[in-house]
């Protein structure tokens, strides 16, 4: 019994260390991302940028905008909807009329050619588009004017088949709901996309935008092989891997803009998040765990029999957190005042989530219902 307490303490203390080694490392990583970087000069190509809508999200009008003001020598904007009675088109139509010398247009078109109901409007989309690089954004994002010169140019390397981008959350409302929901994705999420790309490289791509040459596209199966997976962003960037091309992140960090109505709706939508990244990577997600340092820590506080050890260990959890909030908050220049006091509550949710993740396969999307299969499919339930 004394050997296997001792074996458990051990096990317990590699692990909070790993945790605490993890922190630092991803606050290393994000320290040294540069945001912007000296491009060789080239002749840009002409860009179609695809933006589906559904719903009238906060800020709806202001996102769509920035993606018109972009400082870019030829490009269109895509807009898609699936009805045209969804509340969102009044604010496209708004839009275009704004900048009429841009070329602009809005596809309204209910085909479904799967469970993703995004894919399926980004296929209607499809035959509008004019040129042979591709840009696609959710609705949520805003952007600066130099986005497009800052994405595309990678794509131009015959070496890269897709380009995505970091984002990264900007409060609409200051609730402690919203506020959390930035946090993860500024100081959990964020840093743990560089510390992969340090690793291993990545082959995936993130939904906030995916930059893909019509050829690679269609050399993958067009959006017509994305349509049943609710990851199609992962599922494209791996489409493109496995074809042998490299999938880069550009020099850029796009705004996620967030509203969250309470924390259980927080709560459900990382947990469909989690589900999905388990789907994907079950391997590497059942040690995420770790990247949770304060209940990892405490944890371990709680089970050694050394207990001034487990409380240094909690406070190293602890000091390494808020030193991440600060290298976070300076690096993304997060707007409003530090919130140091949410960062053991944010860390306690996460590893909730993940607990909550392993608890079953279904997930809830734009008010459908929908079952995760295990070949990462979507399953829509009655």
């Amino acid at each position: 019994m004394s050997i296997s307490l001792g074996v458990i303490n051990l096990a317990g203390l590699i692990i909070t260390a790993a945790s605490l080694v993890y922190v630092l490392a991803a606050m290393r990583c994000l320290a040294r991302f540069r945001t912007s970087r000296e491009q060789v000069a080239v002749e840009l190509p002409p860009v179609s940028l695809f933006k589906p809508v559904c719903g009238l999200e906060s800020g709806l009008l202001e996102n769509l905008r920035s993606f018109c003001t972009q400082d870019y020598p030829c490009y269109q904007v895509i807009f898609g909807a699936a009805c045209a009675d969804d509340p969102a088109v009044p604010v496209v139509r708004q839009v275009m009329k704004e900048f009429p010398h841009l070329d602009t247009s809005l596809v309204i078109n209910d085909r479904v050619i799967g469970a993703n109901y995004k894919v399926s409007s980004l296929a209607n989309m499809y035959p509008a588009a004019k040129h042979d690089v591709f840009v696609i954004s959710d609705s949520d994002m805003r952007v600066g004017k130099n986005y497009l010169g800052s994405v595309v140019p990678p794509v131009l390397d015959n070496k890269v088949g897709a380009a995505s981008c970091l984002y990264q959350g900007v409060p609409a409302t200051d609730t402690v709901a919203t506020r959390l929901a930035c946090l993860f994705i500024n100081e959990w999420f964020l840093p743990s996309v560089l510390v992969a790309r340090a690793v291993r490289g990545i082959s995936f791509c993130l939904g906030a935008t995916m930059v893909v040459p019509r050829k690679v596209l269609t050399q993958v199966g067009g959006f017509e092989r994305l349509a049943s997976y609710l990851a199609d962003d992962y599922m494209l960037g791996k489409l493109v891997s496995d074809q042998g091309y490299q999938v880069v992140l550009a020099p850029y960090v796009i705004k996620n803009i967030i509203t969250e109505r309470n924390l259980r709706s927080l709560f459900m939508h990382e947990l469909r998040w989690a589900r999905t990244v388990r789907n994907v990577q079950p391997g590497g997600y059942a040690f995420s765990f770790i990247t949770y340092t304060i209940p990892v820590a405490l944890v371990y506080c709680v089970i050694t029999p050394d207990k001034v050890l487990g409380i240094c260990m909690l406070i190293a959890s602890i000091i390494v957190r808020l030193l991440m909030h600060g290298v976070a908050r300076r690096r993304l220049r997060e707007p409003g005042p530090p919130v140091p006091a949410l960062l053991p509550l944010r860390d306690l949710m996460c590893f909730l989530v993940w607990v909550a993740s392993f608890m079953g396969r279904n997930v809830s999307w734009r008010s459908n219902k929908f079952s995760l299969q295990s070949d990462g499919h979507l399953a829509l339930k009655e």
